[in-house]
């Protein structure tokens, strides 16, 4: 990758700064169909494409995905090439860069191992890196808030790790951009004990701005600091397991103000999933540049899932299918046996925490589409699918929108391409609200 991705992105804060409302979403996700329809959908239609991954989902160990930086840059790289993508046109980001994925150890251990997945990620080609240490350490005081100086001390510290990568990389005359804010959203939405959020202050806001500064200019990073180009606040959208927090710009009248005093920086909100286009189009008029996608994109897809095993039962009952996948039942199994990635988010009775578990808007089944278990039962779901001719009734029943698109004659009989188009309805309330 050479520097025209950046350049692009690069030009489309600059004019968002000149006055022309636009902005850029961020795919950020683990899930290999999700990520391939989007490159798809992207070539398509012809947009500039952001795709991000966290540490908890790529890093030196593997993370979730089992894949490294430079795997996963490889994967993205290949479904470029397969879709006539030009990767000129992708840019590669790390989100929540920092001791996250290590915050029950010693801050200097967890700071070493987030320094070397930084480092990891910058050698990879990425060109856009979150610095996150808005998190508590092992030894941090937990009753006590994260000093500021301490938050902005150690995103320096990260950063000088990428800035020395980058200095290694002989294969990219590339130079990191950078995001900084130490009000930063949870990863992957709210946990069940935290319904609450509020919008990120102007004071917070300057605050964040002026020791990241100082700090990186105490540390000679005054080049790096040159390459900021936006903030993470809190823009009073978030969702949890059945609530959806939708903007309202009437409380980020303070922010819109104070970012247009700013002659460089955009802000960049994340958790905007399942925000309404109207509500998505206001953000980047109000300055909120960079919107981050995820969970509603594997939620799309789980939707899509569940709706295939629904025809999947009604073929069956005829006798016509005589192994179905049981597809919801599987993941359900896996997840109640395999409770880590989300017990933190669901709460109440059996009967509600096994609503959430299938249904919930957290969607912490993204976790376990890798399992072994539920990749055979998708796989036999398509092929069940794919072996038989599906009546239109039951397309029309359970995949109306895509049942519509089939009888003009604009979308293939395919079972995938059903998944994929209903992807693609979520990827295009983004591109419109560029």
């Amino acid at each position: 990758m050479g520097n025209q991705e950046e350049s692009i992105f690069l030009e489309i804060i600059a004019e968002h700064k000149h006055g022309i409302h636009q902005g850029i979403f961020a795919v950020c996700s683990a899930h290999p169909v999700v990520l391939e329809t989007t490159i798809k959908h992207a070539s398509t239609v012809g947009y500039p494409l952001l795709i991000e991954s966290t540490s908890n989902q790529v890093n030196q160990y593997g993370g979730y995905t089992g894949m490294t930086p430079s795997q996963f840059s490889r994967f993205i790289m290949g479904l470029c090439q397969k879709h006539n993508f030009h990767e000129r046109r992708l840019l590669l980001g790390g989100d929540h860069l920092g001791p996250y994925p290590w915050r029950d150890q010693p801050a200097t251990i967890a700071l070493q191992k987030a320094c070397q997945m930084v480092k990891d990620y910058v050698a990879a080609g990425y060109g856009k890196i979150h610095l996150d240490t808005s998190m508590h350490c092992g030894d941090d005081d937990p009753t006590k808030p994260l000093a500021s100086r301490r938050i902005a001390e150690r995103a320096a510290t990260l950063c000088l790790a990428a800035e020395q990568a980058s200095v290694e990389n002989k294969e990219s005359t590339n130079k990191p951009l950078y995001v900084i804010g130490s009000e930063v959203p949870s990863p992957g939405g709210l946990p069940s004990s935290e319904e609450k959020l509020s919008v990120t202050s102007v004071a917070n806001v300057d605050e964040t701005i002026q020791l990241t500064h100082n700090t990186f200019i105490e540390r000679g990073l005054e080049s790096a600091w040159d390459r900021v180009v936006a903030i993470v606040v809190q823009a009073g959208v978030e969702f949890g397991d059945q609530t959806i927090h939708s903007y309202d710009r009437s409380k980020t009248t303070d922010l819109r103000q104070f970012v247009e005093r700013e002659n460089r920086f955009v802000f960049e909100a994340h958790s905007t999933d399942y925000q309404t286009l109207i509500s998505l189009k206001e953000m980047v008029e109000d300055h909120f540049a960079i919107l981050k996608v995820g969970p509603e994109l594997t939620f799309a897809y789980r939707e899509a899932i569940y709706a295939l095993e629904l025809i999947e039962r009604q073929i069956a009952s005829t006798l016509v299918i005589t192994n179905p996948s049981e597809i919801s039942d599987v993941v359900d199994r896996v997840m109640s046996d395999n409770p880590n990635n989300w017990q933190d988010y669901y709460s109440g009775s059996a009967a509600e925490v096994a609503f959430s578990r299938r249904f919930s808007m957290s969607d912490r089944i993204r976790y376990y589409w890798s399992d072994q278990e539920v990749v055979i039962a998708v796989r036999r779901l398509f092929d069940n699918l794919t072996s038989v001719e599906i009546p239109l009734s039951l397309l029309s029943q359970y995949m109306p929108f895509q049942y519509k698109k089939v009888r003009n004659g604009t979308l293939p009989a395919s079972p995938q391409a059903w998944v994929e188009d209903h992807i693609f309805s979520v990827l295009s309330k983004y591109a419109s609200a560029m």
